[in-house]
């Protein structure tokens, strides 16, 4: 079907809408491609044990056992892939840290997970780019937004949205004692497109800033960076990776909007559910994850209760287990809700 619409003379009329469905043909080539590759590599698994029977062959045991663990992992992540279905799902990703409690800790943490989400980015193959941050007073960083582009990178990052702790003997303490520190992750899609979201310019308070950035000399004598709020909901975004303010204005527009969006649909999901929104405490009880240092290493994640020894391989970008995880048990979840729905 799209590539018959593709073929309609008057399809590049509208460049945008064409693009968009230029880039879903080739995601659903991709996700065929895939498939098909699957296919044959499991094809291939099946010759080799039939040869490793009829000529009593040992020696193709070990690259059968490599060939076939090859598969399970790209048949789990294809499988997985099916389980990104949600509207927004396979849009870039707008990734914003808050340090919360903790002080300097706390903002070194956040500059620790946001080296962790660029690693991952970066194994992914995915695009990063720093729309805003504010430094710490003595390290780290107060704050950082970050975009993430690629095929199902909002899909993917959703489940990192909460509040991580981490526990470790703290640099920055000068007595050696444990410290606990917390930074909360917000997660969006980069929506494009118009949402329906109308916006009453008189319910903002736009500031305009300094950028922290690099820009050599532009950025030091002009104040290009944008900080907007929306006075109703108490929502701020920011944008200062632009040069122009008015291309910083119009990107953090678009993410209020893409914010307002998510809020109307959450509420509106509270409201035939009768559930009570998320806790947005930057604090004790609230995390989703834990990280922890010292007196051992382990990192877990409250919701699925997977668990991983290795928190410096988790630091550094290793983080798809716990995704995969939350999406398998979001996916139940999600099922249950609608069965129970139907009782």
């Amino acid at each position: 079907m799209l590539e018959r619409i593709m073929e309609e003379p008057n399809f590049w009329d509208n460049a945008d809408k064409a693009q968009s469905y230029v880039k879903e043909l080739k995601n659903l080539k991709d996700i065929i491609d895939e498939y098909n590759s699957l296919k044959r590599n499991y094809e291939d698994i099946e010759t080799l044990i039939e040869m490793a029977y009829e000529e009593n062959d040992g020696s193709l045991v070990s690259e059968i056992e490599e060939t076939l663990k090859t598969f399970v992992s790209d048949f789990d992540e294809l499988r997985l892939s099916t389980l990104l279905s949600d509207e927004y799902d396979k849009y870039n990703a707008i990734l914003t840290l808050h340090a919360g409690a903790g002080g300097t800790e706390s903002c070194d943490w956040a500059s620790m997970l946001s080296r962790m989400y660029q690693k991952w980015a970066d194994k992914k193959g995915y695009g990063v780019e720093i729309l805003d941050f504010l430094d710490g007073e003595e390290a780290g960083l107060k704050s950082i937004t970050i975009e993430i582009s690629g095929l199902n990178a909002y899909g993917h990052l959703k489940s990192e949205r909460g509040v991580h702790r981490l526990v470790r003997i703290s640099p920055f303490n000068a007595a050696g004692k444990r410290q606990t520190s917390f930074v909360s992750c917000d997660v969006m899609p980069d929506i494009e497109e118009d949402t329906g979201i109308e916006i009453d310019e008189t319910e903002l308070r736009i500031d305009t800033y300094r950028s922290s950035g690099a820009g050599g000399q532009h950025v030091n004598k002009t104040s290009s960076a944008i900080r907007i709020t929306h006075i109703p909901t108490g929502i701020v975004v920011q944008c200062q990776n632009e040069r122009s303010q008015f291309q910083n204005k119009d990107k953090a527009m678009q993410m209020l909007k893409a914010k307002l969006y998510l809020l109307k649909q959450q509420e509106n999901k509270e409201k035939e559910s009768g559930i009570r929104g998320e806790i947005k405490e930057i604090g004790w009880g609230n995390q989703i994850r834990s990280y922890v240092m010292q007196p051992y290493t382990m990192v877990k994640d409250h919701r699925t209760n997977t668990e991983i020894g290795n928190t410096g391989s988790v630091l550094d970008g290793n983080i798809d287990p716990f995704i995969n995880a939350y999406l398998s048990w979001n996916s139940i979840n999600n099922t249950n809700a609608v069965q129970n729905e139907n009782i």
